[in-house]
């Protein structure tokens, strides 16, 4: 028989649960939640007040933080909610943490277990010290190669992240058209798939937002290339717009150029049936098959090659790879084992006090 387990998932608050727009770590909270309410767990969930979700939601702020104007209160703001996770600790069997540090000296002292997942790159010269100090915090990597960086941390797993098995539809029969999903920012090289498509006298289709950050880069590297004929800029798109576009994609092209600890869009793209055309970087060689549900490359020419004869990958067994490996109630129970070692750890630890306090 399964044990019910009380959860408490704590979001970060720069965006609601799942978010509106842009926001990968809060869509996969989102799945997370909903995921371990469907499996029964009882699931309180910690985000902004906006959010939607079918556990019970405690906030501190009404709206997501992420904009210049209210990004400046976030850590008061996020401190507030990580307060009132403590107050009711005694409640849950275990505290997840998606959100970066401020909790780790609370969770030292508080006997309900929690954990943090790691969502982003490991590398920040910081990040080593502060867990040589805190070397005994559970923490989870959501791909086995973003531990490369900090690989002294207290692992407890790698659970990869997952979508809801009806989130996108599987598409047998593509269009003629390569896509891009993501952000025009260098690390994810929209030149070199534009490159890829026109090299392949293929439309590219891009559905990517841009950061006022990387505007400038924009300006100076990207937009010349948008005016080719092949290329057509749609924005960004919602989860029914990605449907569509990676559905009818003959392949998603993610020539990236950075160590990406997990690509989202890679298990969307799988999801529809549609294989990836990957550089090599980062968790893409734990994500994609090479040679069943996409091409991982390490350069240009390669990439060329692998977008001609992408035809030959079986676009059924995107669909099922994405079903066995990478389904939300897949992650959802990969969690829960977490959840149940680590509060098991503390029911023996308590059990061991009782045993050894004076009759």
């Amino acid at each position: 028989m399964k044990k019910t387990l009380r959860i408490a998932q704590v979001a970060p608050l720069f965006e609601s649960v799942p978010p509106k727009g842009y926001g990968g770590t809060e869509r996969v909270v989102s799945y997370l939640t909903e995921a371990l309410v469907e499996q029964g767990h009882q699931v309180t969930l910690f985000a902004t007040g906006d959010s939607i979700t079918s556990a019970d939601l405690v906030s501190v702020c009404e709206h997501g933080m992420r904009t210049a104007s209210a990004r400046t209160g976030w850590m008061a703001r996020q401190t507030m909610l990580n307060d009132l996770v403590f107050q009711r600790a005694n409640e849950f069997d275990v505290m997840h943490f998606h959100v970066d540090c401020l909790h780790y000296p609370m969770s030292r002292v508080c006997p309900t277990p929690s954990v943090t997942t790691f969502h982003g790159r490991l590398d920040a010269p910081y990040l080593k010290a502060l867990h040589e100090q805190f070397r005994d915090h559970p923490v989870v990597s959501i791909s086995d190669h973003q531990r490369q960086a900090l690989p002294d941390a207290n692992y407890v797993a790698t659970v990869y992240h997952g979508l809801p098995l009806g989130l996108y539809d599987f598409s047998a029969q593509p269009l003629d058209y390569f896509a891009f999903i993501g952000r025009i920012s260098p690390e994810k090289r929209l030149d070199r798939a534009i490159e890829i498509a026109v090299a392949c006298n293929t439309r590219l289709v891009v559905a990517a937002k841009i950061d006022d950050a990387d505007r400038e880069y924009y300006e100076r590297e990207i937009a010349h290339l948008m005016e080719h004929p092949l290329v057509k800029y749609v924005g960004e798109v919602d989860d029914a717009g990605k449907n569509v576009l990676l559905g009818g994609a003959r392949a998603l092209l993610f020539p990236i150029d950075w160590p990406e600890p997990f690509g989202l869009v890679v298990i969307e793209s799988l999801a529809c049936g549609t294989p990836v055309v990957a550089y090599g970087m980062g968790s893409v060689p734990e994500l994609l098959d090479d040679g069943v549900t996409g091409f991982v490359v390490d350069n240009q020419k390669a990439a060329i090659a692998a977008a001609q004869r992408v035809g030959e990958i079986d676009r059924a067994d995107c669909r099922r790879v994405f079903e066995q490996r990478f389904s939300s109630p897949h992650m959802a129970q990969a969690y829960v084992d977490v959840y149940s070692r680590l509060a098991g750890h503390r029911m023996e630890r308590e059990g061991d006090v009782e045993e050894s306090s004076p009759a």
